[in-house]
């Protein structure tokens, strides 16, 4: 089978597409004949040499899938040779052929294609865990998602959206705030020409958002705990800046904040399955109504994988980037 490899640690120019054995299932995995990948920023960190698969996986890139499954091991829960899935990987994604656990295998929603249904897994299962289980956003409260126009932005105010919660968004250009309010934003503000923080405490009140989900670190993390409400949640699950700051921390006792965060691939199969059934029973009827969707920005064959992921890290991207392997 072709798959991508990174020869050694750097910037784009270190993704190689080569032949390679096509890898077998074991008891409990399944093995899908990859349709489409999704391209993720951490992708491209383990491609920077910043975030190395788990014990045991393989290094191949790529943490969401899409295809037919046509080899099934023992114990597969269910699942059955020629079976349409999506699945969330530790790695092995960017191939013609991936192996996938059982447990965070689920069906392609009936609108949505094999292209999009591999654009779900990654972001949906950050999404809710983050938002709604660690940050516990309820009906009536509201959200102020960084990087709306991204993957996990635009899943984010989707389904905040859906359960009911206020959206407020930032993003880098007006076209980028467009998009936002296009997917349900209340409001999107262009951080490039206005101060987040003046601008939610207008729209607060001075009250302050419950949750913030944020990716970029550096000196929003103290900015984010100045917008926080009582008993707000500012969840963190990425670092586009530092993740090493100085701030005061009497306003997190005063106000009884909670910080928390969270990575998704070094998790066990149990744990992911847990959100994989969460998924299932609360995400999964609203994308087979077509009430949210992954939304595609740009799609790129497998060859071009250093092309998407050049797109990624420019952050021009409107929503998800994609690899076709097979149409």
């Amino acid at each position: 089978m072709r798959q991508i490899r990174f020869e050694g640690a750097g910037g784009p120019e270190v993704i190689r597409l080569e032949l390679a054995a096509t890898p077998q299932p074991g008891p409990g995995q399944v093995l899908i004949e990859v349709a489409a990948a999704g391209v993720n920023r951490p992708d491209c960190l383990q491609r920077a040499g910043g975030y190395p698969p788990p014990p045991g996986a393989t290094n191949v890139p790529g943490l969401e899938v899409s295809g037919r499954i046509v080899a099934v091991g023992n114990d597969a829960n269910g699942l059955n040779v020629g079976d349409e899935v999506c699945a969330l990987v530790a790695s092995g994604g960017y191939a013609e052929y991936c192996v996938a656990d059982s447990a965070l295998c689920l069906p392609v929603p009936s609108p949505l294609s094999l292209l999009e249904a591999a654009g779900v897994p990654e972001t949906y299962f950050t999404v809710y865990d983050n938002v709604f289980t660690r940050g516990r956003l309820a009906a009536g409260e509201t959200l102020l998602v960084h990087g709306g126009s991204s993957g996990i932005g635009s899943t984010a105010i989707q389904l905040a959206k859906q359960a009911g919660a206020t959206v407020y968004a930032t993003a880098g250009s007006p076209d980028k705030c467009d998009f936002c309010r296009s997917l349900g934003a209340d409001v999107a503000i262009d951080y490039r020409s206005k101060d987040f923080v003046e601008e939610v405490r207008q729209l607060t009140g001075g009250r302050g958002v419950d949750v913030v989900l944020d990716m970029v670190g550096g000196p929003y993390i103290a900015r984010n705990l100045s917008i926080l409400a009582f008993e707000g949640r500012l969840v963190q699950i990425a670092f586009l800046q530092s993740s090493k700051v100085e701030f005061d921390f009497m306003p997190v006792m005063l106000r009884r904040l909670t910080i928390t965060g969270s990575t998704l691939r070094p998790r066990s199969v149990e744990l992911k399955a847990k959100i994989a059934d969460a998924l299932r029973q609360n995400v999964w009827p609203l994308l087979e109504k077509g009430a949210v969707r992954p939304v595609i920005h740009a799609t790129f064959p497998l060859e071009q994988a250093r092309e998407a992921h050049q797109l990624m890290e420019s952050s021009a991207h409107q929503g998800k980037i994609m690899l076709e392997i097979r149409k």
